[in-house]
């Protein structure tokens, strides 16, 4: 395959290295250059995919495939089975600096710094040499060749938006907070709320904002509370309990998704949250900004599709106990996970008794319980389960023993850190102490396998869904065909004309289908769909929405 890199050069130019020919080029002259070259399906090696994609889509250029040389750096240093020392070089520290792109980042080609201006092809040239020089290459291949492909899909998303009615999330924020306040201020219906607070406990000035005051507030009540948190104050009795609880998850709306989160992130009746690619440790996404990776359930029914369009909403049925059952080789427990509904299968299988039994045991393996109910599950399904559990108990004694454990693909798990036995001041913790954050750190390994992968399987699923729905009408640019406008952990959206939704449902499943196959190529993994066709996302799950369970 033709790798293609671009790296920027002072003075709005680029130079492109296109095989065995190097090129310069003005920055406006790029989207017809890759226009061009796409037909041929290179792979574009570029610094950042955030840096360089949108200003393509915009230009109505879509590419295939990329090498994105942040993320490969990133995940080669970390990779157990990849020899970090080979990405030294030539503007090493100036790589290693860079930091993923976001939307309120100054013009990226008029900036006069080092790190705007890296040569793109030594940089890739070190990261095949350390791929190649690995054992496990064609999983590390693999795994670059994912995770850039993500980072496509993202800027995809953004671009393209979720349909947002403006008018309808006004309309909603109204009915729960009353009329938009003035800059500053509280709604009415907050100030209301926080009214009965006041009068409930008897201080007439209290802040129900400030953690200090609410909480001397709950202790003079002769209330036994250590934080704030809602699950904390559910535990209590008092009159000002309630209205307290409806005043914090109204304050929460107001300040993530109220009027102010409208106007700076909805914008032509699109929103348009920034998604960044790995950006927790285990390789989930999280967000830049928009609050990209959750919907609050009281704004949804503002996300409507277009006229004549709907959004196919699909969730996987409980991805990292399957992810579980493929990465270990457990047969039995990839049995049991035959079907829409693993943890009955495991009741059907006569491994439990019952569903909840099944529930318990799994999650409390994956998450490290150890005594109550969950753990006296482990302990049984350990024996009928001996590889699954197996895995993530071994994951668990490695963090403890201060190791760093790794993903199927090869993503390495952060290390405990050189100060991981010293206490506040920098002096040897007391040996309770270092043994306490030894145990934090297995429960995080063990975890950290199994999550980091089913990121690794939802990194496949969307890299070949976006092909895929791409290839389902061949006519106009992005945002004219079916395509992707949200993705969180195991859920995706697709937006698509409604004659197209079939198709894009039956792309969904086959994709997730074709991800499993190529991550557990030994062994056949089910990974049933929940599939809605609607034009509300609110309406997604709900009893007649549903087309089918893959």
């Amino acid at each position: 395959m033709t790798r293609i890199t671009l790296s920027r050069l002072p003075g709005d130019r680029l130079r492109v290295r296109d095989r065995d020919t190097e090129l310069a080029l003005a920055t406006g002259d790029l989207p017809a250059y890759v226009q061009a070259r796409e037909a041929d399906r290179p792979r574009w090696v570029w610094d950042d995919t955030a840096r360089w994609y949108p200003s393509l889509l915009t230009a109505g250029v879509r590419v295939e495939r990329c090498h994105d040389l942040r993320l490969g750096r990133h995940l080669v240093r970390r990779a157990p089975a990849a020899d970090p020392r080979l990405l030294e070089g030539e503007e090493s520290e100036h790589w290693d600096r860079l930091r993923p792109s976001a939307p309120s980042d100054p013009a990226l080609f008029s900036v006069d710094d080092r790190v705007e201006f890296l040569d793109a092809e030594r940089e890739d040239a070190r990261q095949l040499a350390a791929v190649a020089a690995s054992n496990e290459a064609p999983r590390l291949g693999l795994l670059l060749a994912a995770e850039s492909a993500g980072a496509l899909a993202a800027a995809e998303m953004t671009h393209a938006g979720v349909p947002w009615r403006v008018d309808v999330h006004e309309r909603l924020l109204t009915d729960l907070l009353g009329p938009r306040p003035p800059r500053g201020a509280r709604p009415q219906g907050l100030e209301a709320l926080a009214a009965e607070v006041r009068q409930a406990f008897g201080i007439p000035a209290l802040n129900p904002d400030s953690r200090p005051e609410l909480l001397a507030a709950l202790r003079r009540a002769g209330l036994d509370a250590t934080d704030t948190r809602a699950s904390t104050l559910r535990r209590l009795e008092h009159p000002g309990i309630v209205p307290l609880l409806r005043y914090k998850q109204l304050a929460h709306l107001f300040q993530t998704n109220g009027w102010a989160w409208a106007d700076q992130w909805v914008s032509g009746g699109r929103f348009r949250p920034s998604y960044q690619p790995a950006g927790s440790s285990t390789g989930r996404w999280s967000s830049n900004g928009g609050g990209a990776l959750s919907f609050p359930v009281q704004v949804r029914p503002a996300a409507v599709a277009d006229e004549g369009w709907v959004f196919v909403v699909a969730d996987v049925a409980q991805l990292e106990p399957r992810v579980l059952a493929g990465m270990s080789g457990d047969r039995a427990l990839a049995r049991s996970a035959q079907g829409a509904d693993l943890y009955q299968g495991m009741v059907d299988d006569g491994a439990v008794a019952t569903r909840n039994d099944a529930k318990l045991g799994l999650l409390g393996a994956m998450y490290g319980a150890t005594s109550g109910e969950s753990g006296r599950m482990v302990a049984g399904l350990t024996r009928r389960y001996p590889q699954a559990f197996g895995l993530v108990e071994e994951a668990a004694r490695a963090g403890e023993r201060g190791q760093v454990v790794r993903t199927l693909l090869g993503r390495g798990s952060p290390g405990l850190g050189e100060d991981w036995g010293l206490d506040a001041e920098g002096r040897p913790a007391d040996p309770d102490a270092q043994a306490r954050r030894r145990r934090s750190y297995g429960r995080f390994t063990r975890n950290f396998v199994v999550q980091g992968t089913g990121a690794e399987w939802a990194l496949c699923w969307i890299a070949d869904l976006r092909n895929r729905l791409w290839r389902l009408h061949d006519v106009g640019p992005l945002d004219s065909r079916p395509h992707l406008v949200f993705f969180l952990h195991d859920e995706v959206v697709v937006h698509t004309p409604a004659a197209l939704a079939d198709a894009s449902a039956a792309q969904i499943g086959e994709a997730a289908t074709a991800a499993g196959s190529l991550l557990f190529r030994e062994l056949s993994i089910d990974f049933p769909l929940n599939i809605s066709i609607v034009r509300s996302y609110a309406d997604a799950g709900k009893p007649g929405a549903a087309v089918e369970d893959q």
